[in-house]
């Protein structure tokens, strides 16, 4: 595709570890592989003529404080995109620490809306650089690696700082997304494409975003 072309990006976060310093390997990752059905679906929507779609792999499986790599490589990804494609906007996809990471680097000036499927978040995480970004939470009621006590409370905490978040419980589904796959699909492409201009905004998402937190 011609990088003039581009006009819409979806850049997808794959999860992690709190602390690792092994390397990822894309055939053996299942964080990473995880999220390869969310880019080829959002590639394949509307005959291929969808977002330019991108999965970053990171340097390191951890978020490794203080150094967060996701974050740093998010970062050096974003850049990279805006130099080949500039003027495009970009919807971040994120599951699990990649949620975490796709949320802290929503103050990227590239970036349109974020994202987090079932996110690991903690009650102190910043808030301030989702200002003007489209934010969508998602988590199932049956997590048991990410709190979702935590997600919901994050979203409250952003509402103060941008009107535009919702939050969906996927019912009977945990961390894996696997039961109730059509579901998160659905819900985070609609989501993306609509935020990118791709498509009519989803009415029950529009609700959610118009609701008090």
């Amino acid at each position: 595709m011609d990088p003039a072309r581009v006009r819409s990006i979806v850049l997808v976060l794959h999860g992690g570890q709190a602390r690792s310093p092994t390397t990822v390997r894309r055939r053996t990752q299942l964080s990473y592989l995880r999220m390869v059905p969310f880019a080829r679906l959002l590639h394949r929507r509307d005959g291929g003529r969808g977002p330019s779609v991108r999965i970053l792999r990171y340097r390191y499986r951890g978020w490794d404080e203080p150094e967060l790599h996701p974050v740093q490589d998010a970062r050096w990804a974003l850049t990279q995109l805006r130099t080949r494609h500039p003027g495009a906007a970009i919807a971040l996809l994120g599951h699990s620490m990649g949620g975490r990471a796709a949320l802290r680097v929503a103050d990227h000036p590239a970036v349109t809306a974020v994202c987090a499927l079932a996110p690991w978040t903690v009650d102190d995480e910043p808030v301030r650089q989702l200002a003007g970004r489209s934010v969508l939470i998602a988590h199932g009621d049956r997590e048991h690696v990410t709190d979702p006590r935590l997600s919901f409370r994050f979203a409250v905490r952003a509402k103060q700082v941008t009107s535009r978040v919702c939050r969906f419980e996927v019912l009977g589904d945990g961390h894996a997304m696997l039961r109730r796959a059509h579901d998160w699909s659905e819900v985070a492409t609609r989501f993306v494409e609509a935020e990118l201009g791709l498509r009519e905004p989803d009415p029950l998402i529009e609700d959610a975003m118009r609701r008090p937190a």
